[in-house]
């Protein structure tokens, strides 16, 4: 494998442009300074994932910040993908996290933008958006490819210094279930133009309506642009998913994952069960690079969902 063909180099890079079916996870910094909490995190999902998203104040509520807990992550043998939102930052802090992340060894970075603050424990605080998700795709790829910020300047301390770009692996996240349903592709095509490398998708219940959004996908050619992860939710209880059902725009859980989790004698592990079925079924669609499994405070069930689904070993990569 050629090291210098590679965008940043990170594992998760190296796995997808393999051609391995690559698995990520996501990691909720902890509500407090608690460091335990992220390495007891760490601990269930070390060995099983080739990343870990960290989020990043994700519901707009106040966690440590996605840097801290991405370094320690990285430190105790995780590689993280930082969470970067516009919702707190102008162009100015955006460029200048990209720069801290690359420095301390981050290289995988997903665009985002951001949870409104109406749904978090500070909804009177002010937004920024001062760019969107796609200008934000865009901004990583300015500096790490035409090596120079936003406002033309060269990413170097002196004329007569080196340029130091961050060489990072640029994510970004697709919805394929909001209305209008056909627009979600043009949507997804504009963010393989202005740059980004790979995608995880919202999570996933209706593989109909899925099947249908790649093929579009495939229309258009993008899926030989961008890598796609699929994402997935476990399903802790019938509520759970009556819940999301209800109240998340766009998505559709089906009335018959529904109905098991209602008989299960068992529903948390009836919702490990479909978790299982789905990855199993993704892996059969054509342009699927992997899989994103979104268990967020339910770690510890990872480790069974990546073994049942027959995703262990991880590949070694180098």
């Amino acid at each position: 494998m050629n090291t210098n063909a590679f965008k940043a180099g990170s594992r998760l890079e190296k796995v997808l442009y393999a051609g391995h079916f690559a698995v990520t996870s996501e990691l909720g910094p902890p509500k407090s300074a608690d460091v335990d909490v992220i390495l007891t995190k760490v601990g269930y999902l070390k060995g099983y994932v080739d990343a870990v998203n960290i989020t990043d104040n994700q519901t707009s509520i106040v966690r440590m910040s996605s840097l801290a807990t991405g370094l320690i992550a990285m430190q105790h043998g995780l590689e993280p993908v930082v969470q970067i939102t516009c919702r707190d930052r102008n162009r100015i802090a955006i460029q200048s996290d990209v720069l801290g992340a690359y420095a301390l060894g981050i290289r995988n970075i997903l665009c985002l933008t951001g949870d409104h603050q109406k749904f978090g424990n500070h909804p009177t605080c002010k937004n920024v958006y001062d760019l969107d998700s796609i200008q934000l795709i865009h901004t990583l790829k300015t500096m790490r490819d035409a090596k120079t910020f936003l406002c033309g300047d060269e990413i170097r301390n002196s004329k007569k210094s080196p340029i130091m770009e961050p060489r990072i692996f640029i994510g970004g996240a697709a919805n394929p279930f909001g209305d209008p349903f056909e627009f979600r592709v043009i949507r997804l095509a504009k963010k393989v133009k202005a740059g980004v490398d790979f995608i995880q998708t919202q999570c996933i219940y209706d593989m109909e309506r899925f099947e249908k959004w790649m093929a579009l996908v495939r229309e258009r050619g993008l899926h030989e642009q961008v890598k796609i992860l699929a994402g997935v939710t476990p399903l802790k209880s019938a509520k759970m998913a009556m819940y999301m059902r209800d109240h998340v725009a766009g998505l559709k859980i089906p009335d018959v994952y529904i109905e098991r989790l209602i008989q299960a004698k068992d529903a948390a592990a009836e919702g490990i069960n479909i978790c299982v079925e789905q990855i199993q079924h993704l892996r059969t669609i054509a342009g699927v690079a992997g899989v994103h499994i979104m268990a967020i405070e339910w770690e510890q069930r990872v480790p069974e969902i990546v073994e049942r689904a027959g995703l262990l070993p991880r590949p070694e990569v180098k």
